[in-house]
Formats: C-alpha cells, structure tokens, sequence
C-alpha cells in the first residue's frame, strides 16, 4: 500500500483534464532500492525544428518523487542512479522541465532536495487525532465559540463514507466557486467527479451540514492510511452567516478521532502570505500542527529550456517556472 493517497498511481488519472495532459507513473528499481514518481506530462506549446517537448508537473496536491524501498547505507547510490535514469527518460521523451509539489506530511523533500533545489515556500496546517481532545487543544477558542453557536441555532451534521449520490455536493460546491470568481483550475467538471466515484469511492467522506432539513455546506475529503485530507468544501451563500464551514470540520474531527485516524491535514493557503484569509481560517483548527511545504524545479534539457524562453522573451531565471509558460 503506498503511504498516502497522493502516490496511488490512480491519483494522477483524477487532473489529466485539468493539467491538458497525460498521468504518468516512471519507476526506478535497482538492488539498492526503487523510486517512483507520477506526474501528467504536458505538451508545450512551442515547438523547435518540428519536433513537439512536454514538461512534467505534479498532479494537483502533492507528490512528487519518492523512495518506496531502500537498503541501509545505500540512499545516495539510489538516488544518484534515480537522478541518472530519469534524466535518460526526459530525453527520450522530450521533457524540458519539472515542477514539484512535495509532500509536506511525508517529507520526500529532504530526500530529493540536491536534485531537485527543494525550496520551503509556506506551511500547510493539520489537526492532530492523537491528542486525547483534539477540539479542545487543536481548536482555537474563538472557532470553539463558534462551532457552540452554529449549534445552538440548530446546526447539524452527518457524514457518509463511500458516498453513492454526491449531486448535491456538486452544487453547492459550484454556487460556491461561482460566488469566490474562482479560476477555471477549481472548476472541477463532472467527468472529475466521476473519476473520483471510480478510482477512490472508498477513500471517500461527504460531509454535510443540515439546517431547517436542508444540507447548506458540504465537503468532500479523502480518507487513506489513517490521514483525512480536506478536499473541496462549499457553503450556499445565503447560510453564510451561520458558519456551517466550522460544523464541517468539527463534524470530520469527531469521526476521524472515533474511527482511530491520526491527522487531517488541511493544506494551507491560497498564496504564501501568513496573512492569507484561507491559511488563517485553516489555523483556527490547528493550534499546534504544521508542516513543511517545498517546491523542486528542474531544468532537464537546459538548451531548449533556453531557447523556449527566447521565443516567448522571458527572462530565464524569473521566479515563475517553468519561464516559458508565462
């Protein structure tokens, strides 16, 4: 079983629309050990001499490269023969460039970060299960205040695993996309949805927040390993006031605690401010749990790289990567 749902090689399938590419999975394996690393490769749209080059980036999440078996002693040889293997792939399959998204709970950065110049640019946030009261330490007092007050006013909740009919979270969860002018990248369409039913309907939680009989937010989270990942979440706008965002992860705290999971890791914000409205609403609910987020760039065929970036007149070494793609 691999370690979390973001390495299962049926994850990258979920994005191959969204990134406009093709989920793949590349696995080194030698007597030292075995790596492997799932990316969509994506075409480039700029072609040299005719010939068509993709780059490669981590599906939506995280991920990146990581060491599943490996002998004592022999983590460098592994990964020096990774880093040889799979820079023989990119050429052969014409791949300029990758982009990384480490995985902040795992911490596959510390091992890939020679190769990859790992760079920690924000912190993501998790609530920890193992705390014999994760509400009461997890929790900040203002959020508990809050969770008080939504059920006082006759907030309540339920939760279903392997959900069979996820209609009606599709719909809150698009008036709520619409209503935050969200970018066509969190526009998941139905065939995402439907993919999720498919590859990870046990590794589902819908959670629902109930007023007047009415579910009025709803959210979606992923379930491996003894992890809970909050995934997409919506409130209908005229519930707003009410906060039922606050019963949803006080309803998943509860279950994940009852059911003998660890954490449920949050993720972190929209940018890398500390400032970020997101991270600061996601704080509330971890007090003491934070991890660790780096990115990896890597430039695998650095002349074309370089003559990309010519063609579209960008700088080589803006922060933005690949440059190309500005």
């Amino acid at each position: 079983m691999k370690k979390d749902i973001y390495f299962d090689e049926n994850y990258g399938k979920l994005y191959e629309n969204i990134e406009h590419g093709k989920a793949k999975v590349f696995t080194y394996q030698d007597d030292n050990g075995k790596i492997s690393n799932q990316f969509i490769m994506r075409e480039i749209p700029i072609k040299i001499n005719d010939y068509i080059y993709y780059d490669i980036v981590t599906p939506y999440g995280y991920g990146g490269p990581i060491i599943e078996e490996c002998i004592n002693g022999k983590k460098e040889q592994l990964l020096k023969s990774y880093e040889s293997e799979f820079e023989k792939y990119c050429n052969e399959n014409n791949i300029v460039s990758e982009f990384v998204r480490f995985h902040p709970i795992i911490e596959n950065a510390k091992d890939f970060e020679d190769i990859y110049n790992a760079e920690c640019i924000r912190n993501t946030l998790g609530t920890n299960l193992e705390y014999e009261d994760p509400v009461k330490i997890e929790f900040s007092k203002s959020c508990r205040k809050n969770i008080r007050q939504a059920i006082n006013k006759g907030i309540t909740y339920k939760i279903t695993q392997r959900p069979e009919n996820i209609h009606k979270f599709k719909e809150i969860y698009y008036s709520t996309m619409k209503r935050n002018n969200a970018t066509d990248y969190y526009y998941f369409e139905d065939e995402y949805f439907e993919k999720i039913q498919k590859y990870f309907k046990n590794n589902t939680l819908l959670v629902e927040a109930i007023y007047q009989d009415k579910t009025i937010a709803c959210g979606i989270y992923f379930i491996y390993n003894k992890t809970i990942h909050i995934h997409l979440s919506g409130t209908l706008s005229e519930y707003l006031y009410l906060s039922p965002a606050y019963i949803l992860r006080y309803a998943v705290t509860l279950w994940g605690k009852e059911n003998g999971y660890k954490l449920i890791h949050h993720g972190g914000g929209r940018s890398n401010s500390k400032e970020d409205s997101l991270y600061a609403f996601k704080k509330q609910f971890a007090q003491n749990t934070e991890f660790n987020f780096y990115i990896g760039k890597k430039i695998w065929n650095k002349d074309i790289y370089g003559k990309m970036c010519q063609i579209k007149k960008v700088n080589i070494n803006t922060e933005f990567f690949p440059a190309y793609r500005i």
